[in-house]
This record gives C-alpha cells, structure tokens and sequence, in this order.
C-alpha cells in the first residue's frame, strides 16, 4: 500500500542525520525546516502551503509520522531569525550557526539572497 501523502524527507535516508532529524521532530524539538529554493524549481514544486500533510520517513525510508504544514515561505536567507534557526532543532544558537551547517548539508554557499523554503510543521500523528 502506498503512502496516502508525498513524503516528508529530512537528510537522506539511511544516514545518521535523517535518524538526528527524525528523532527531533517525533521529540517536538523539531518545528522547522529549510530548503532550497532552487531545489523546489528543479523538482517542479511549488512552497507547501498551511494545511499539507506529508509522510515522515525514519533512517530506513519507513513511514514513521504525518506532519502538517503550519506555515510556509520562500524568504532571502537574510531574513532567516534565529527563533527559525533554533525551531530547525538541530542545536543552532545563531543564524550563523545555522547557514554554516546547512551550507556543508547543501554543499554550496548561502548569501544573504540565497533564496530559502522555510517551513514550520506539526505532527498529527504518529504511526
């Protein structure tokens, strides 16, 4: 049976981080992520919008949760607050902190105009 929503997809499957990030998010201290703006162009998808619900896949790409979209945007990185920053729940205690680690995840630069999908979630349920 197929999943009833698109996934959610935290790092990549089977590596420590997805297992980092996933464990955050079904602890509640994940509420918030980032993406690239030109990754959504290249996949052809547009910012979720409030009210879309994704599968969370766990470290071996197994449904695990349902998140719901709460607030989504696409905003110049310099406009990323460290209230974002720290929803990420990865440890970041400054925007600085923050566009490093996603820099390295990415493996290209963020400058101020780097354009970025911000998303805040909840989880509806867990599975």
């Amino acid at each position: 049976m197929s999943d009833p929503y698109p996934p959610f997809e935290l790092g990549y499957p089977r590596t420590e981080l997805r297992r980092q990030l996933v464990d955050a998010v079904l602890a509640g201290e994940k509420t918030a992520t980032a993406g690239l703006w030109s990754e959504y162009e290249a996949e052809g998808e547009d910012v979720p919008a409030p009210g879309d619900r994704y599968m969370l896949h766990d470290f071996d790409d197994v449904a695990v949760a349902i998140v719901e979209v709460t607030e989504a945007k696409r905003v110049p990185a310099s406009e990323i607050d460290v209230q974002f920053a720290r929803d990420e729940g990865e440890g970041f205690e400054s925007v600085d902190d923050w566009r490093v680690a996603h820099e390295e995840f990415f493996k290209q630069p963020i400058t101020p105009d780097t354009l970025i999908v911000a998303v805040r979630f909840r989880v509806v349920e867990t599975l």
